[in-house]
């Protein structure tokens, strides 16, 4: 079953506005984690939507573009590093959704959220899907709209800390950001929360 084709069985039991909810940036250990809704028309087609952990840099661009120009509303959330560590990730990430789903210019009828997750505080019919982005249009949409937004959000925290390498590994935990972290210590976008950064605070203040 392809993207469109798992949408449409909903679209055949009477929903309209169907509106796809993923995030980005539930694992870094700096930045912001983004959420995004995206209700597509029931005949939308968009050439090379997939997952956006399946799509190179420059073909998610393009796919943001066009889902911007295509979709009948978009919603964006974001919450920040601070927040993050007030909240934990998964509150955090459910007030993303929350914010995205309310932000959207139209009302839908059923919201499909990737994962076993549903987004409290909202009044829309939810389903819950796992793999859902892999699975579903609408929610593959959102993938990419979030991960380009916070892709674009860690590009311009590179220009302010161009010391950590932001603009490549966008704050996941890769070699190059534990080397710099070694090097420098956390800045203030880092999650003070997450395990490699409280311990090396704990250290750094030891």
């Amino acid at each position: 079953m392809d993207l469109f084709s798992f949408d449409k069985q909903f679209y055949d039991m009477g929903f309209r506005a169907l509106a796809g909810v993923d995030e980005a940036g539930r694992g870094p250990w700096a930045g912001p984690v983004v959420a995004s809704a995206v209700i597509l028309p029931c005949n939308v087609s968009l050439q090379g939507l997939d997952d956006s952990k399946k799509l190179s840099p420059k073909k998610r661009e393009e796919i943001f573009e066009q889902i911007n120009r295509s979709a009948l509303a978009v919603g964006v959330g974001i919450v920040d590093h601070e927040k993050v560590d007030t909240l934990n990730i998964l509150q955090a990430t459910l007030m993303a959704m929350r914010q995205a789903l309310n932000s959207l210019k139209i009302k839908p009828d059923l919201v499909l959220v990737d994962g076993n997750i549903r987004v409290p505080g909202v009044e829309y019919e939810q389903r819950s899907i796992v793999d859902g982005d892999q699975k579903s249009a609408a929610i593959a949409a959102a993938s990419v709209i979030a991960k380009v937004t916070r892709d674009r959000i860690m590009l311009e925290f590179a220009k302010e800390f161009p010391q950590y390498g932001f603009e490549n590994h966008k704050g996941y935990g890769t070699k190059e950001h534990q080397e710099a972290l070694a090097s420098f210590g956390p800045c203030r976008i880092h999650r003070k929360s997450f395990e490699p950064i409280a311990k090396l605070l704990e250290q750094r203040n030891a």
